[in-house]
């Protein structure tokens, strides 16, 4: 029991001593990989996607593909002149920007760690015209910049290692065993699924900052998620409590809350 106890105190003092600050929302996270471990997985993996969909990748001339790149380099060019004049230089001094555009009626759009972003032409009808992009763009590369790929996994790795250990504490006893493992197996999913949840709500309030910043009136962001809610209402969706996503009426009051905060870095 005392072996348990270390290592329980061990792994409790390591995740407190690997958190770091969200740029602009102060928020603490748990960081235990770094950027040495997880952008090289990004990069690789998004050369073997453009690779896999080289047809579908739009070149550089095409009206589309010109018009998100101008769009996503603004705000790129914006995030990084804020993070590099206001002490965060050091989180984006790896990354290695890139916009891409792929050819699909999927509604999607992403940014992995290290500035990779791509854009689905699916998504285009929708965000209408620049600052629906912009809404977009924004909030993905928000994903990118607030550490939530890497958070995620450190938050797996916590939940692993808490099952282990719970595990050999209750080996002896086969009756708390199950009760463990029953509590650890429905609680840790729906721990996890609420830090998706809140993710995205971090993502939309400094995405909002960043279209700001890039010069996007971020009062176009609710009208953005309006017709997102509209174009999905069709679909089957699950209780906000069990989604990775918060719901439609959620995240637009959030956004609406947001707006005073990323209207002060609106400067047209």
């Amino acid at each position: 029991m005392k072996r348990i106890l270390i290592v329980g105190v061990t792994a409790i003092g390591l995740a407190f001593s690997s958190c770091s600050t969200v740029p602009l929302t102060g928020r603490s996270r748990l960081n235990l990989v770094s950027d040495e471990q997880v952008l090289p997985m990004a990069f690789q993996a998004y050369s073997e996607f453009l690779t896999e969909n080289k047809g579908a990748v739009l070149s550089a001339s095409n009206a589309e593909a010109s018009r998100v790149k101008m769009v996503g380099n603004k705000i790129i060019a914006a995030v990084k002149s804020y993070m590099n004049n206001n002490g965060h230089a050091d989180l984006i001094k790896n990354y290695s920007w890139e916009v891409n555009v792929v050819q699909s009626k999927e509604l999607n759009a992403w940014c992995m760690p290290g500035g990779k972003i791509v854009v689905y032409t699916g998504i285009l009808p929708v965000t209408k015209d620049d600052a629906g992009l912009a809404t977009v763009m924004g909030h993905e590369i928000a994903h990118a910049i607030a550490g939530h790929s890497a958070e995620q996994m450190s938050t797996q790795m916590v939940a692993q290692g808490l099952g282990t250990l719970g595990n050999v504490a209750t080996a002896n006893n086969a009756k708390r065993q199950s009760i463990f493992n029953t509590l650890y197996g429905v609680g840790t999913p729906l721990a996890t699924l609420s830090f998706s949840r809140n993710h995205e709500l971090e993502a939309d309030r400094l995405g909002l900052i960043f279209m700001a910043m890039a010069g996007y009136n971020p009062q176009n962001a609710t009208a953005f998620w309006q017709r997102m809610s509209q174009v999905s209402s069709g679909s089957q969706k699950p209780p906000e409590f069990l989604s990775t996503h918060p719901s439609d009426a959620t995240r637009i009051a959030r956004i609406q809350n947001a707006l005073p905060e990323a209207q002060k870095y609106y400067k047209p």
